[in-house]
């Protein structure tokens, strides 16, 4: 069924217009950029974004947090998916994130069909738009493309991540120092729609706000009781709830509806009701009446598209990584060690294959740390 918006214009023609006009601000991605050396590549992620749906429909949409994530620290270069003891993964931001397993997934099948051509990346930023659709309610958009992988990963670079308790004005500050309005951060944040948030992120709300032994005011008391019976005092800070409730699973504009009557379950999102200005996106969005409206499903794709663009790496920068948890350089460094002692010991097998398990369970996750 066609998607129409409230002007009878198609909504897919309007995402469309919507991606190629901010695919002119972009930075060296271009839509099509696998066309001729690997022409599968958005239907090998598609797959196995759908595979992880139909195993738990929760995961996908944290691709989309992923995804952002990794763009706000040095730019959209996969480096969010870097294991090793102080790599962005093991920063306390990122450590409820979701779905590196639907990424290494659509990796190991491009390995297959078109190896050492797809970027990490890419594959996150296809996953993620991947994981909006899958939600419905939204039109597909065109996903620019020819993003190199980053060679760093740092804990420490994740300290100016948005936070869940961020006020609205650090929000702002921090969207501008990439290059996103406030009209971005009110339509990105729109992508709470769908998944789920842990109890841990905004429990302080329920029961001591602020040190006042209280809830936070700007909490809805008839949706108190809920959030509350979601999140007991002192209960287990990892179990999720939905961060649009009554419509989780759909990608609509109710989140903004929510967010109007008090029912915003982050802090950083129900702030975006008590400022004017951002309060005013909000209700362009909701299409009321005196204001000139905005269509969230084109207004979100042309605010994915540009923060996709975040200080890409392209040309020969960076690599493309042949493995999403390490750089190429710490493979092919373990690559030499087996052929070395494959060689040394080939007249002995045994003595090999004593070897390789060693190795294997020293090094174990080890294989994935960046060099």
């Amino acid at each position: 069924m066609e998607v129409f918006c409230n002007n009878n214009i198609p909504l897919f023609f309007l995402v469309l217009l919507a991606t190629l006009t901010t695919l002119a601000q972009g930075q060296g991605t271009r839509i099509g950029f696998y066309q001729t050396s690997c022409p599968r590549v958005e239907a090998i992620v598609q797959s196995a974004v759908a595979a992880a749906d139909r195993a738990n429909a929760g995961v996908p949409p944290g691709l989309v947090r992923m995804f952002f994530h990794d763009c706000f620290v040095n730019g959209c270069d996969a480096s969010i998916l870097l294991n090793g003891p102080s790599s962005e993964r093991t920063a306390p931001p990122n450590s409820l994130l979701r779905g590196f397993e639907i990424i290494d997934a659509a990796k190991t099948q491009l390995e297959i069909a078109c190896p050492g051509v797809v970027s990490c990346a890419d594959i996150l930023a296809i996953a993620a738009r991947d994981s909006v659709l899958l939600a419905g309610g939204i039109a597909r958009w065109a996903v620019p493309l020819g993003r190199r992988d980053g060679l760093v990963s740092r804990a420490a670079d994740t300290a100016n991540l948005p936070a869940f308790n961020d006020a609205v004005d650090v929000q702002i500050r921090k969207f501008a120092e990439k290059g996103l309005n406030t009209q971005d951060l009110v339509t990105l944040s729109g992508a709470h729609t769908i998944g789920t948030g842990a109890c841990a992120l905004f429990s302080y709300r329920l029961y001591n706000f602020n040190n006042t032994n209280g809830p936070d005011p700007s909490i809805n008391q008839a949706f108190l009781p809920t959030l509350r019976n979601l999140c007991p005092n002192g209960g287990d800070g990892s179990r999720r709830v939905a961060l649009d409730t009554g419509s989780q699973n759909r990608f609509d504009n109710s989140y903004f509806a929510n967010l109007r009557s008090g029912r915003g379950v982050l802090e950083s999102d129900q702030v975006l009701w008590s400022n004017p200005t951002t309060q005013r996106l909000v209700q362009r969005f909701l299409g009321v009446r005196g204001l000139l409206g905005l269509t969230f499903n084109v207004e979100f794709a042309r605010s994915m598209v540009r923060m996709g663009n975040i200080e890409v790496k392209t040309g020969t920068q960076g690599e493309i990584r042949r493995f999403i948890h390490g750089v190429n350089q710490y493979l092919d460094q373990i690559s030499k060690v087996f052929l070395v002692f494959e060689q040394l010991i080939t007249n002995d097998r045994l003595q090999f294959n004593f070897f390789v398990w060693v190795m294997s369970r020293l090094v174990g996750s080890r294989l994935k740390i960046a060099a």
